[in-house]
């Protein structure tokens, strides 16, 4: 072997080893989310917790890993992932087609349908009556998209309880958000005058853990994970600690 090859492939050996002794250093798995959006993640003094946080406890547990959460705008969450700043993204969100042009899914735990928030006192009162109006949405959720069907006045939020605070003010007709997310923050402003409409029919969602392309290894482990708790009523308990009355659980 010529000495400048030799060389040269020590160098590369030392790089391969320093490589895979970071990786095996590596003991995080970095969650991010959007930690305005309870009862799936919130803030409770210093902590994110939640749904997600807790389905993201048991992943990070079955990997063998310590869980570190990275709070952040929703839009945030996607790029985040692309960039490599997190390692999961677990933040109620729903699988659509344009966002599997950039991410990949892990099966699907939740099944969520939108809900429309109105004043009782307001002019909206079912699906014909919400076209055309003011209609507040937390910017980049499906809540957003759904709201775009109906109405070219679409008011976005970083949080949905700021959308609904504005529409309890009279600044919009209505809110879009999903379901039981809507339901937390009426029983959590205790306002007699918000109430949910039961006449718009709005499609079935389904929430997933979102991971960068290309690292199939992970979703298969975020698979087996939920499989699991799906399974042994893991799943079932974090609901029901959330939810006053267990709801719809995939």
């Amino acid at each position: 072997m010529k000495k400048g090859l030799k060389a040269f492939s020590l160098i590369m050996a030392a790089l391969l080893t320093l490589t895979m002794g970071a990786a095996l250093a590596e003991d995080t798995l970095t969650m991010g989310t959007n930690a305005e959006f309870p009862p799936f993640e919130f803030v409770d003094g210093d902590a994110v917790v939640g749904v997600d946080a807790e389905i993201a406890a048991e992943i990070a547990k079955d990997l063998g890993l310590k869980l570190v959460i990275e709070n952040m705008a929703f839009d945030s969450v996607i790029p985040a992932l692309v960039s490599g700043q997190i390692d999961i993204g677990v933040a109620a969100m729903t699988v659509k087609p344009e966002r599997l042009n950039s991410v990949d899914f892990s099966n699907t735990y939740y099944n969520a349908r939108q809900a429309c928030i109105v004043r009782k006192d307001g002019k909206v009162t079912d699906e014909e009556t919400l076209k055309g109006t003011a209609i507040g949405v937390q910017n980049g959720t499906t809540g957003d998209y759904a709201a775009e069907g109906y109405s070219e006045t679409v008011e976005r939020y970083g949080k949905a309880l700021d959308a609904v605070l504005e529409l309890a003010g009279g600044k919009l007709d209505a809110v879009i958000v999903d379901a039981p997310v809507a339901q937390n923050i009426i029983d959590a402003l205790n306002n007699d005058n918000l109430i949910l409409l039961d006449n718009i029919e709005f499609e079935d969602e389904f929430y997933a853990v979102a991971v960068a392309k290309g690292k199939p290894e992970l979703v298969e482990s975020i698979n087996k994970t939920i499989d699991r708790i799906t399974e042994d009523g893991t799943l079932d308990a974090i609901l029901l600690k959330y939810f006053p009355v267990a709801d719809d659980a995939e």
